[in-house]
C-alpha cells in the first residue's frame, strides 16, 4: 500500500479544512470556493461523486475528488473524471497518491464502470509522471482553447494602421454578419431542459436525458458564474452552449471558462447559430475578465473541430488521458 500506516475512507465535509490547506500548500493558492462547492454537490447527489480521504495519524494526509458521468463525452457509458487529487507536501512520494487511484479503481469496478478520464497541462511534469506511473494512456481527445476577445471584430491592416472590423454591422454582405444582432441568445434556465435534450438527440441519435439533467444541476447549482446560453429563432430554442467560469477543476488555478458542449439543431444548421452563440459568450465572458475559455473534444468530431478552428480555437497546451480498469 504505502511506507505509512493509513487508512482509506470516504472524504467527509468535516474533511474540508484539511483538503483546502493541502492545496493550498501545494499550489501556493487557495481554491476554497472550488473545494465548497465541489463537496456541497457530492452531499446533495453523493452517487454522483466518489470522495477518498487518505487519513494518517487522525488527519487527511491525501484526497481525490472524482465526478461519475454518464453520457459524456458523445457516448452512452458512464466515465469516473478524476477533478483533483493532492497528497500532504510532507508525506509525497511514498505512494499515497498511487493508492488513492488504486482505491478508485476498486470502486468504480463494484459500481460497474471501467473507464476514468482526466487531464493535465504539459508543463506539469510532475502530473504527467504520476498519470503515467497509474497507467493512463494519452486519450484520443484534443483541449481547444481561445482568448476570450470578441468574435465580431478582428484586426486588419490598412496602410500599415490596424482598422477594426465590425462585422455585427447586418449591412455587410460577409456571412460573419449573421452574428449574435440577429439571432437572439439568453441565458438558460431551468424550463429549456427538454429542448437541450431534443436537439441533442437530434445530433446523436439518441437521447442523453440522464447526462444533461446532472449537466443542468451542475450549470446552474454548483458552477461559479452562470454563463450558459441558449438561441432563439421561430419562437423556440435552436441552439444552446453550456459553459461555466470557474478555477479549480483538473488542478489549475487560474480562472477560466471551460465549455461543456454546445449543440445546433440540425434545421437551423445554416443559419450561424453556432457563431452566435458563441459570440454572445464571448462578449459575456469579456465583461467578467475570464482571460481563456477551453473545451475537449473527440478524435472523431471533425465538424465540431473544423467549427472551432474557424472561430479562434487552437490546440491547448494540455493533455486528455484515460485508463480502461
Amino acid at each position: 500500500m504505502t511506507e505509512f500506516e493509513g487508512k482509506m475512507r470516504p472524504l467527509v465535509a468535516g474533511d474540508l479544512p484539511c483538503v483546502i490547506e493541502i492545496d493550498e500548500n501545494n499550489t501556493g493558492r487557495s481554491r476554497k470556493d472550488f473545494f465548497e462547492r465541489r463537496v456541497s454537490a457530492a452531499l446533495k447527489e453523493p452517487k454522483q461523486f466518489v470522495y477518498i480521504a487518505y487519513e494518517q495519524n487522525g488527519g487527511v494526509a491525501g484526497y481525490l475528488l472524482v465526478r461519475l458521468q454518464q453520457g459524456a463525452f458523445g457516448g452512452d457509458r458512464t466515465v469516473a473524471v478524476v477533478d483533483d487529487i493532492g497528497v500532504s507536501s510532507g508525506v509525497q512520494g511514498k505512494g499515497i497518491g498511487h493508492s488513492l487511484m488504486e482505491e478508485l479503481t476498486s470502486i468504480i469496478r463494484n459500481k460497474d464502470i471501467h473507464e476514468i478520464r482526466s487531464q493535465a497541462d504539459w508543463a506539469d511534469q510532475k502530473m504527467l509522471h504520476f498519470f503515467a506511473g497509474c497507467g493512463f494512456k494519452l486519450a484520443p481527445r484534443t483541449i481547444y482553447q481561445r482568448d476570450t476577445s470578441y468574435l465580431d471584430t478582428e484586426v486588419a491592416v490598412n496602410d500599415g494602421e490596424p482598422l477594426e472590423i465590425d462585422y455585427s454591422d447586418s449591412s455587410s454582405d460577409d456571412t460573419a454578419a449573421l452574428s449574435r444582432d440577429q439571432i437572439p441568445c439568453r441565458s438558460l434556465i431551468q424550463d429549456d431542459l427538454a429542448a437541450i435534450i431534443k436537439i441533442d438527440g437530434k445530433i446523436m441519435g439518441y437521447a442523453r436525458s440522464a447526462y444533461y439533467e446532472r449537466k443542468m444541476a451542475e450549470i446552474l447549482q454548483e458552477s461559479g458564474i452562470r454563463v450558459s446560453l441558449v438561441a432563439e429563432l421561430d419562437d423556440h430554442v435552436v441552439g444552446f452552449v453550456m459553459a461555466r467560469v470557474d478555477f479549480g477543476e483538473f488542478g489549475r488555478t487560474e480562472p477560466s471558462a471551460i465549455i461543456d458542449t454546445l449543440g445546433v439543431d440540425p434545421g437551423y444548421a445554416s443559419k450561424n447559430v453556432g457563431r452566435a452563440l458563441l459570440s454572445q459568450l464571448m462578449a459575456n465572458l469579456t465583461v467578467l475578465r475570464a482571460d481563456t475559455v477551453r473545451t475537449e473534444v473527440g478524435a472523431e468530431q471533425l465538424a465540431l473541430t473544423g467549427f472551432l478552428l474557424d472561430n479562434g480555437f487552437e490546440p491547448a497546451q494540455s493533455l486528455s488521458f484515460s485508463k480502461v480498469v
